[in-house]
């Protein structure tokens, strides 16, 4: 199976995006630490909007990204960012075909 990936746009209420990050940089990172089929999970700061951030994960296969998106933890995690966000996290599904620094 090929490996697959997503880009989400999480965009923060005014102000908001450093509270955002902390709960990612925690409870986001405690949640994935334990995902077998989680590769890559890298949240980054969006350089030209101060309430952006942005995700790219990337799994083993869809299976895997099925299991984290449908997780408990993702369920908290979604609870935990809930008040910090302006709305829904926009999600762009991705098909990796090369890169420097992933094993595809």
């Amino acid at each position: 199976m090929a490996k697959t990936a997503l880009l989400a746009k999480l965009t923060a209420k005014e102000g908001q995006r450093d509270a955002l990050l902390a709960v990612i940089a925690d409870l986001g990172m405690q949640n994935v630490s334990g995902e077998p089929g989680t590769e890559v999970y890298a949240a980054h700061k969006d350089a030209s909007d101060e309430n952006v951030v942005w995700f790219y994960e990337m799994y083993t296969d869809g299976d895997a990204l099925a299991a984290h998106g449908g997780s408990d933890g993702m369920k908290e995690f979604g609870r935990a960012t809930g008040e910090f966000m302006a709305a829904r996290a926009e999600l762009f599904f991705l098909e990796p075909v090369c890169a420097k620094g992933l094993d595809l």
